[in-house]
């Protein structure tokens, strides 16, 4: 089970840092997609802590 966790937590990780990427690089984005762009990132970063504290447990 631990190794699926890690692998979810790892995949997360990748998308979160890509959209990130993705962000910081475009400098022509809506502020539409800048807000669309801040809520998965915080649908992912919820996902992250949610994996690390099943985890843990």
């Amino acid at each position: 089970m631990k190794d699926k966790i890690e692998t979810a937590i790892d995949y997360y990780t990748f998308k979160s840092k890509e959209l990130l990427d993705f962000v910081n690089s475009n400098k022509n984005l809506t502020v539409d997609q800048i807000i669309e762009s801040g809520e998965e990132l915080a649908v992912l970063e919820h996902k992250i802590t949610a994996l690390e504290v099943a985890k843990e447990n």
